[in-house]
């Protein structure tokens, strides 16, 4: 019951996923990024544990594809369990488990990997990727251009899952999850139990973008912050 592209930018070092469900709180159980490190999707029967499992294996230097099968070996249930991955290199893996009741597909692309389960068609998965795929605006060396970049091809990818059929049941939870240097993330924003999540999550990034800069000179430099002239977005 979710769909989702992890990613890895070459240009920026940049890691991310995004993440549609029709499971409340989606963007709790299944997105997970380390700085650095890579990504890990765990969907379908979704383990938990897999997340921080995941990104620890990629740290101590496995690639996607040895870390996607140590999740799959150590998994109790590992037929119910849909994984990918992608790695510090840019390479891809996943894995569907057999005895997924529905729809189960994916697609690979460069330094990218869609998933989803109870699709409504074989070509959801292969969609995002190529709206991906399909937004390479040349970047700036500015930092506080490539992060929004990157998240508006992130986003395009769930746009294209969504407009490619999406799931079986309407979605109502969606995530944007990006990490760049820090130990904490660039970007978490997440929709719960709202109708037209993507939609939703597009709109809310959009509030976000304009000071994502400030989150980070907040916990480095606070004393250079000036107050925000829209006292709402005071934190």
């Amino acid at each position: 019951m979710t769909f989702s592209l992890s990613a890895f930018d070459r240009q920026t070092g940049l890691f991310g996923i995004a993440v549609a469900s029709s499971s409340i709180a989606v963007g709790n159980r299944c997105p997970w990024a380390k700085a650095g490190v890579g990504v890990i999707a765990t969907q379908h029967r979704t383990d938990i544990r897999c997340g921080p499992l995941g990104l620890d294996l990629l740290a101590k230097g496995f690639s996607a594809r040895e870390t996607v099968d140590i999740l799959v070996n150590s998994s109790e249930h590992p037929n119910l369990r849909q994984f990918a991955a992608v790695d510090r290199d840019g390479r891809t893996a996943f894995f569907n488990g057999p005895d997924i009741e529905s729809i189960a597909t994916a697609h690979q692309g460069e330094a990218c990997v869609s998933v989803g389960n109870f699709m409504a068609n074989h070509e959801v998965t292969a969609a995002m990727v190529r709206g991906y795929e399909a937004n390479t605006a040349p970047y700036s060396a500015t930092p506080n251009v490539a992060a929004p970049l990157f998240a508006e091809r992130l986003l395009a990818a769930l746009d294209a899952g969504v407009a490619a059929g999406g799931e079986t049941q309407p979605a109502m939870a969606a995530a944007l999850l990006i990490v760049d240097k820090h130990d904490w993330p660039l970007v978490d924003l997440r929709v719960d139990f709202e109708p037209n999540p993507a939609t939703k999550l597009r709109s809310l990034w959009r509030s976000y973008a304009p000071i994502i800069d400030r989150f980070v000179t907040q916990v480095l430099e606070p004393a250079t912050l000036k107050p925000l002239i829209n006292s709402a977005l005071q934190v």
